[in-house]
């Protein structure tokens, strides 16, 4: 079966397993990946994990926290991938735990893997600036923590987060408005639909453009109502001169697009060219 229908596969179950989802991600660059191995890892450190943590002592939510940051961090030596931070193996759940190098959304995914074995809830956080997480509060009214897994899964604050935001806007601190909205718990889809653009970002500009074109399938299986890829997958297609399938896609996302601004306007006239020239080049091929 292909990618694209092993994942749709794998959306369909309630709840979804993200470790399998991301695997089967993975298989854009290693076809033939079995899941066994990786799966085998993560199930060895939430056995290690759950022992540390020891989820009926009663341990204060932030000592089992940073006990599972001492397994993953320290012991076990998973860290942020500074040095080549768009290599694409980043992205790649398989290899991030064999190399324990990733970036922060694949540490996240490990972290909440992890977790989830040793009876700790963990959930993602797609803040603009990188990917947190967020660990609830232990009763009603407590307060959540919220780890970095790019720092070792140090725990930070609104202002942390703000400065965040800030370099990732390239503005001064004080100039961010921070919304309590960016620190909510995502949903795993969301998680793998950030997965996904990171990665279709990184082939694009490998200029790996059939890569990139599966990566926008992908993200139209994860969130069908995504407009944006039905453009880019036709733009891709006519990169590789798919010309049928991007006239397809870049009709479709014209009669669907609501109506835009003056700079949509100018990207619809630029698409609308696309489509005429692609008109007659379909034509030819009949």
């Amino acid at each position: 079966m292909s990618i694209v229908t092993d994942l749709r596969g794998l959306l369909k179950e309630e709840p979804l397993d993200l470790a399998r989802a991301a695997l089967t991600i993975a298989r854009l660059e290693y076809p033939h990946l079995g899941f066994a191995q990786s799966l085998e890892t993560l199930d060895r450190l939430g056995e290690r994990a759950a022992a540390r943590l020891n989820p009926g002592s009663g341990a204060p939510l932030r000592a089992r926290v940073a006990a599972l940051n001492r397994l993953i961090f320290d012991e076990e030596r998973f860290a942020g991938n500074r040095a080549h931070y768009e290599d694409f193996r980043n992205s790649c759940l398989n290899v991030v735990l064999e190399r324990r190098l990733g970036i922060p959304i694949t540490l996240a995914l490990v972290y909440i893997e992890v977790a989830r074995r040793a009876g700790l809830t963990v959930r993602g956080v797609g803040s603009p600036g990188h990917f947190l997480m967020r660990v609830p509060g232990e009763h009603e009214g407590g307060r959540d923590l919220i780890p970095d897994p790019l720092d070792r899964g140090a725990e930070i604050d609104v202002q942390d987060c703000r400065a965040l935001l800030a370099k990732h806007l390239g503005m001064l601190n004080e100039d961010v408005p921070m919304d309590p909205a960016l620190l909510r718990p995502c949903a795993p889809r969301h998680m793998l639909a950030r997965m996904l653009n990171n990665l279709k970002r990184t082939y694009v500009e490998m200029r790996s453009f059939p890569q990139a074109r599966t990566v926008s399938d992908l993200l139209l299986v994860v969130d069908p109502s995504l407009l944006s890829e039905v453009r880019d997958r036709g733009l891709l297609a006519y990169h590789l001169d798919d010309f049928p399938a991007a006239l397809r896609d870049l009709e479709s996302y014209l009669r669907l697009s609501p109506k835009v601004d003056d700079q949509g306007k100018q990207e619809f006239k630029q698409l609308w060219d696309h489509v005429k020239t692609l008109r007659r080049r379909v034509a030819g091929l009949n």
